[in-house]
């Protein structure tokens, strides 16, 4: 699903806007809490989703080639 990379980059992204907007104490904006909360949940799909695909596919992919 995401590369780790852009995983990265989403965390940074929540981290960073997290404290920005807390700073500009607009952290109620529904807003502001639907992009934060839509890259949060992204960020926790992708775990799971990562953790859960079993490696016997990746195997089986490499073996056939």
């Amino acid at each position: 699903m995401l590369s780790d990379k852009q995983s990265l980059i989403l965390t940074g992204v929540m981290a960073a806007g997290i404290f920005v907007f807390g700073i500009l104490d607009i952290l109620d904006n529904f807003v502001v809490l639907t992009i934060l909360t839509l890259i949060f949940f992204a960020i926790i799909i992708n775990l799971f989703y990562v953790t859960s695909k079993p490696e016997n596919d990746s195997k089986k992919q490499d073996d056939s080639k």
